[in-house]
C-alpha cells in the first residue's frame, strides 16, 4: 500500500445506497432499484431479484454497476438478476411442502450469518437452530427473532444456550437430535403459508460431518414428507 501512489490510477466513484439518491450509480427507494452510469439507466423491482435480503439488494447494485460499467446490455443484467442462482447450503429453497416452504441455510454457522437469513425472510418463521456453540451471543438476532419467529426446534447435542436465551420470547422451543426430526417437528409446527428455515448459527460437528452433510441430510427429510 505504500507504494500505491506512484501508480497513475484514475477511479470514477458509483455509489450504491438506500439512503439519498445519487445522480451516478444505484439506488432502491420503494422497491424499485435503479442503475444509473454515463447516459443510460436501468430499473427493475427487487421483488424479482432471485436473492432475497436487504444485504443481497446492496450487493446486486453493486453488480448491476460493474455490469452497465462494462457496457452490458441492461436486458443481460435483468435476465442475470432473475436467474443467478445461490450457493447450495446458503439460503437455499428446497421444496414447498403443504403451502410450507423449506429454506436450507446450513453455511449459516455464526450468529451473523443467522441475522441475515432471517433479515429475507418475509413469512411467519420455524428456525431449526443449533449445533457446536461458537460463544454465541443471541443478542443482535433478538428482535427479529420476536418479529418473525414463531418456534424454534433446536438440533444439537446440547441446546440449552438456545433455551436460556430465547425462553422468554419464542413460545415453543422443542429438542431434536437429527435432522429428520428437526424437519418433521418444524413442519409439524408449521401452518400454511410458513417457512421453516435451517439457520442454525452454529457448527455443526456434534451430529454431522460438516455443513453439508448438514444441509444434505435436511434436504433429504423434506423429500421424504
Amino acid at each position: 500500500m505504500e507504494h500505491i501512489g506512484r501508480f497513475a490510477i484514475k477511479s470514477n466513484l458509483l455509489p450504491f445506497t438506500m439512503n439519498k439518491e445519487p445522480n451516478q450509480g444505484g439506488f432502491i427507494k420503494n422497491g424499485q432499484m435503479t442503475v444509473a452510469v454515463k447516459d443510460e439507466k436501468m430499473e427493475m423491482s427487487v421483488y424479482d431479484f432471485t436473492l432475497k435480503g436487504k444485504h443481497n439488494q446492496y450487493n446486486t447494485m453493486a453488480a448491476g454497476i460493474a455490469g452497465a460499467v462494462l457496457g452490458i446490455r441492461k436486458e443481460k443484467i435483468r435476465d442475470a438478476v432473475q436467474t443467478f442462482e445461490s450457493l447450495e447450503h446458503r439460503m437455499e429453497f428446497v421444496s414447498t411442502v403443504r403451502g410450507v416452504d423449506f429454506i436450507n441455510d446450513s453455511k449459516a454457522t455464526n450468529v451473523n450469518s443467522t441475522w441475515y437469513a432471517l433479515e429475507s425472510i418475509q413469512k411467519p418463521t420455524i428456525l431449526i437452530l443449533g449445533g457446536v456453540d461458537k460463544g454465541n451471543d443471541y443478542e443482535s438476532m433478538m428482535d427479529l427473532v420476536k418479529e418473525k419467529v414463531k418456534a424454534i426446534v433446536a438440533m444439537g447435542t446440547d441446546n440449552r444456550k438456545i433455551h436460556e436465551a430465547f425462553q422468554h420470547d419464542v413460545p415453543v422451543i422443542v429438542n431434536t437430535s437429527s435432522a429428520r426430526e428437526a424437519v418433521h417437528a418444524a413442519f409439524h409446527l408449521a401452518n400454511k403459508g410458513d417457512v421453516v428455515l435451517l439457520s442454525p448459527a452454529c457448527a455443526s460437528f456434534d451430529l454431522f460431518k460438516n455443513y453439508e452433510d448438514r444441509g444434505n441430510q435436511f434436504k433429504d427429510a423434506v423429500k421424504e414428507l
